[in-house]
């Protein structure tokens, strides 16, 4: 695995003192190989809480980056998240009104449990982890985010995808009284994604509840959200109500939109440019936002110990 030493910034620039005490803890472990990634090189800590509050507390803690975390209030208060906006200030200006309880999830399509289940279900059996991945967009902006949540993985064998299922695909909420994006057509709504089966099976993905240890934040995707690490920040389906086990690639809501520019697979690679962006390099936001010095993007995002051989073979500028 790909480790980077965190930038040499001030102290005043990065994390709140509480989120950095917190930090240092994560840092003890953070002496990660590849197989200790995919082994479940975990920190034990408290109790697990069954149902999300204000505060969750984990099971287990995963570092796979010493690099400073972005504070808390750089990501909830910029990012990509359509239904609220399409500008990255409009999330947390437009999502004060957005419902996120109760709420439930539809499992569809090849698999032996389909059915419709609420949060609470869907939380009941699992540990909550910690994970602490490091995020890059497709316009060439970076974060360092705590997620909260659970492999996806684990969700995925409850409900026993048959053979036949090779893809999965994610439907994500449609309200436009309260979300306000959704009425502009920029995109066909409901928001859809998906990933092919081995990728949604990988150790790094994760369905996410929360992140910095609290319950997710309106903005970011609440209540539950996908978090796929080496991808571009869109191909995270946030505020999830449907899963859909399909045999044939699903079509999603950027590749509908826009072909030339967003491929099914938005793994994050440098060598391979957007039309209207290199993806060479990146930004960290929260590092003097856009006077901030850019670093060079790694090959899927720094995960390519872990998710590269998912591609082994594959025309990377075909499938982008």
């Amino acid at each position: 695995m790909l480790i980077k030493q965190a930038a040499d910034i001030r102290s005043r620039e990065i994390t709140p003192r509480d989120l950095y005490v917190r930090r240092r803890e994560f840092l003890k472990a953070a002496g990660l190989t590849a197989a200790g990634v995919l082994a479940g090189a975990f920190e034990p800590d408290a109790a697990v809480a069954a149902v999300p509050g204000e505060k969750l507390t984990v099971a287990k803690r995963l570092v796979t980056t010493t690099e400073a975390l972005t504070p808390q209030t750089a990501v909830t208060s910029y990012g990509n998240f359509w239904e609220f906006g399409s500008d990255k200030s409009d999330p947390p200006k437009n999502a004060g009104a957005f419902k996120p309880k109760p709420w439930s999830v539809a499992v569809e399509g090849l698999c032996a449990r389909p059915g419709t289940y609420t949060l609470e279900d869907i939380l009941k059996p699992h540990a909550l982890e910690e994970r602490i991945y490091r995020m890059r967009c497709v316009e060439g902006w970076s974060m360092v985010i705590p997620w909260v949540g659970f492999p996806l993985a684990d969700l995925i064998a409850r409900f026993k995808p048959t053979s036949a299922a090779k893809y999965v695909a994610f439907t994500t909420v449609e309200r436009p009284r309260e979300m306000p994006g959704q009425n502009d057509a920029v995109l066909d709504w409901p928001y859809r994604e998906g990933l092919r089966m081995d990728e949604a099976m990988n150790p790094l993905a994760l369905l996410a509840f929360g992140m910095y240890g609290e319950v997710m934040p309106n903005q970011n995707g609440a209540p539950v959200r996908a978090v796929v690490p080496w991808k571009y920040g869109f191909k995270s389906g946030k505020s999830i109500v449907k899963i859909r086990f399909v045999e044939k690639e699903p079509g999603t809501a950027w590749n509908k939109a826009a072909r030339n520019e967003y491929g099914f697979y938005s793994n994050v690679n440098p060598n391979v440019d957007h039309p209207r962006w290199s993806q060479a390099t990146e930004r960290r936001i929260g590092e003097d936002n856009i006077f901030a010095k850019k670093r060079p993007t790694l090959m899927f995002n720094g995960y390519e110990a872990q998710v590269g051989q998912l591609y082994a073979g594959m025309d990377l500028k075909k499938f982008y």
